[in-house]
C-alpha cells in the first residue's frame, strides 16, 4: 500500500501551502532520499504556483479538444481559421535564434535513463532531446530518476557504470540539451495540488526548469524544450504563459526559454502560423512529428468510412497529405525566421546482418535526403549509429548551418491537400503486424521501458498508437482485407491468440510468464474492440503501472 504525506514547511522533501490554508501539495509515495533531492520544499512550492495559476485553463483546452472532435465526428471539414487570418497575412518574426541552436542539423532523441543521456550527449549530434513523453514509460521511478539524471548532466556530473564494469562519462564537447515534457492531456498521479493530480506537463517542465535553468544560463546555453501534441494556438498560449510565469518566479528574463513545437496533430497543422505567433518570444521552430501525426489523422477521422488508411508500412512520407504537411511547415517556419525540423526515421542499425544493415542505412539516407531537399533545417535520429548517416545526407545538400533563407514561396497548401487519403492495400500481414507490435510495445511499456527496438525499427508510444488505432478503425468500418475477408472481432481475437502463442514459443515460457504479456494483450484487445475510440492508449495503461 502506498503512503501519502501532506507537505510540511519543516520537512525538506515536502511543503504545506501557506497561501491556501485549505490546500496542499501531496506526494505519494513519500519521497526517498534520491527523490527528495528533486522534490524539495522550494521546488514543490514552485510546482504548486504553476498548477494553481494554469490548471483551470488546462481543463478548458481539454474540453475544447473534445468539442472540436465532436464537430469533426459530425462531418465538419477541418480548415484554416478565419478569425486568425490577420496573423497569417501580416509580417512578424520569432525572436532571434540563440547561438547554440543555430545549427540543428542532427538531433538525437531518447528516454531519460542515465546511460542513454550520456551516449546521446556524446553522440556527435547537435542536439539531444531528452524525452519524458513518447520514449518514456512514466513510472514514478523513471520520472524521478530522469530529473536526477538531467540535473547531473546539466552540471556535467553524470556518470554510469554498467553491470559489466564499463564506465560511461561525458566528453568535452556534447550536444545541446532540449527536454520534452509530457503532453497537456496527461496527469502525474503521484503529485496532487489541492487534492487534484498535477498536470504531467507542468510537473516535467517545472521540475527541470526550477533545478536547471540558472545553471544552463551560467554555462552559456539555456532552458530549451520540445512541446508535444498541441492541438491549437490556445494551447501554445498556455505554454507561453507557463514560460512567463516560471521565468518571473525565478527572476529569469522573459524570452530566455526557447521551445520547438511538434506539429503532430492534424488540428495543429491548420494553425502552424498561430502557434508560432503565440510563442514568438520563446519559439525555436516547429518539427514534423510524423508518427503521431499519422495517429492523429486516424483519430480525427475515426468515424468516416471514406478516410481509412492502408497498412502502416504503406503510409510513407511521399504520400500527398504528408508531403503537403511537410512543405507547409517549412514555408511557415522560414517565413517567420524559425527552424523547420524534420522527423524520425524508424530504422536502427542491424548489427547481426550486414546486408540488412546496409539496406536500413540506405533507407535512412534516402529519408534524410528527402528532408533536406524539401528545405528542412535538421532532422531526428533515434540511435547514435545514425548520426553520421543523417549528417552526411544534409551536408551533401545544405551549404550552411540551416536553410532559413529557403522561403518556399512556391508552396500553396490547401485544406484538401492536408486531408487527401492515400490509397493502398489492407492486408492480413498488416493487421497481424499491428497486433504483434502493439502488444510487444505495450508489454515493454508496462514494465517501464518506453523505447523498444522491434524488428529493427525503434518503436515508441507514437508508433504503437498507429498500430492499435488502425486495428480499431478497420474493425469500426468492417474493412475488407486484400484477400476479401472482413476485419471482425473474431479475426482480431484469433490473431491476438496466435501471436501470443508465437511470442511464448520464441521467447520461452520463463520470459513470457514473468513479463506483462497477459495484461498487454488484454488492454490491446479491449482498446481495439471497444465501441468507443480510446483517445490515448497510454492514458489507459498508465493506471496499471507503479
Amino acid at each position: 500500500m502506498t503512503s501519502s504525506k501532506t507537505l510540511t514547511a519543516n520537512d525538506p522533501a515536502t511543503w504545506l501551502c501557506q497561501a491556501h490554508p485549505a490546500g496542499s501539495v501531496e506526494v505519494a509515495p513519500v519521497p526517498d532520499d534520491r527523490a527528495a533531492e528533486i522534490l524539495t520544499t522550494d521546488a514543490l512550492r514552485f510546482l504548486g504556483r504553476l498548477s494553481r495559476q494554469l490548471e483551470g485553463r488546462r481543463q478548458v483546452i481539454l474540453k475544447q479538444r473534445l468539442r472540436r472532435q465532436l464537430e469533426w465526428d459530425e462531418g465538419r471539414q477541418p480548415d484554416f481559421l478565419p478569425d486568425t487570418r490577420r496573423i497569417r497575412e501580416t509580417d512578424w518574426r520569432v525572436a532571434s535564434i540563440p547561438p547554440d541552436l543555430l545549427d540543428r542539423t542532427v538531433e538525437i532523441t531518447g528516454p531519460v535513463d542515465r546511460k542513454m543521456i550520456i551516449n546521446a550527449l556524446n553522440s556527435g549530434a547537435n542536439v539531444f532531446m531528452a524525452d519524458f513523453e513518447d520514449a518514456n514509460s512514466p513510472t514514478w521511478a523513471n520520472c524521478i530518476d530522469g530529473q536526477i539524471n538531467l540535473r547531473d548532466a546539466v552540471r556535467r556530473e553524470i556518470a554510469y557504470t554498467s553491470p559489466g564494469g564499463k564506465v560511461y562519462e561525458l566528453q568535452r564537447s556534447v550536444a545541446t540539451l532540449m527536454v520534452r515534457p509530457r503532453g497537456w492531456h496527461l496527469n502525474e498521479k503521484h503529485v496532487t495540488v489541492d487534492g487534484k493530480p498535477i498536470s504531467a506537463s507542468l510537473f516535467d517542465f517545472g521540475l527541470f526548469f526550477f533545478h536547471n535553468a540558472a545553471q544552463q544560463i551560467a554555462r552559456g546555453t539555456g532552458p530549451y524544450f520540445y512541446l508535444p501534441k498541441l492541438e491549437s494556438y490556445l494551447e501554445a498560449r498556455l505554454w507561453n504563459d507557463a514560460f512567463n510565469l516560471a521565468q518571473d518566479e525565478l527572476g529569469i528574463p522573459r524570452g530566455t526559454i526557447r521551445a520547438t513545437v511538434l506539429i503532430e496533430t492534424l488540428p495543429a497543422a491548420f494553425q502552424m502560423e498561430e502557434i508560432l505567433y503565440e510563442l514568438r518570444e520563446h519559439s525555436a521552430g516547429l518539427n514534423c512529428g510524423r508518427w503521431d501525426y499519422i495517429f492523429s489523422f486516424i483519430k480525427c477521422f475515426k468515424h468516416r468510412s471514406d478516410v481509412v488508411l492502408p497498412d502502416r508500412g504503406l503510409v510513407t512520407m511521399d504520400k500527398h497529405f504528408l508531403n503537403s504537411y511537410v512543405e507547409l511547415l517549412i514555408k511557415t517556419c522560414h517565413r517567420r525566421g524559425a527552424h523547420a525540423m524534420g522527423g524520425m526515421a524508424a530504422q536502427i542499425p542491424i548489427r547481426h546482418d550486414q546486408a540488412a544493415n546496409k539496406r536500413a542505412l540506405e533507407k535512412v539516407r534516402q529519408d534524410k535526403l528527402r528532408e533536406v531537399r524539401a528545405g528542412h533545417d535538421g532532422t531526428w535520429v533515434a540511435h547514435p549509429g545514425l548520426v553520421a548517416v543523417a549528417r552526411a545526407a544534409f551536408a551533401a545538400q545544405m551549404g550552411g548551418a540551416n536553410q532559413l533563407s529557403r522561403l518556399r514561396n512556391d508552396v500553396a497548401v490547401t485544406a484538401q491537400d492536408l486531408t487527401t487519403v492515400p490509397l493502398g492495400a489492407i492486408s492480413e500481414r498488416g493487421l497481424r503486424h499491428n497486433i504483434d507490435v502493439g502488444i510487444q510495445y505495450l508489454e515493454s511499456w508496462l514494465r517501464g521501458v518506453g523505447c523498444v527496438p522491434i524488428y529493427s525499427l525503434m518503436e515508441d508510444a507514437a508508433t504503437a498508437e498507429i498500430s492499435r488505432s488502425q486495428v480499431w478503425q478497420w474493425l469500426r468500418h468492417e474493412t475488407r482485407l486484400s484477400d476479401g475477408r472482413k476485419v471482425s472481432p473474431q479475426l482480431v481475437e484469433g490473431i491476438v491468440s496466435e501471436e501470443l502463442g508465437r511470442m511464448r514459443r520464441e521467447l520461452g515460457s520463463q520470459r513470457f510468464d514473468s513479463g506483462k504479456f497477459g495484461l498487454a494483450s488484454r488492454l490491446f484487445s479491449d482498446i481495439s474492440l471497444s465501441t468507443e475510440f480510446t483517445e490515448f492508449m497510454t492514458s489507459v495503461a498508465y493506471e496499471h503501472i507503479d
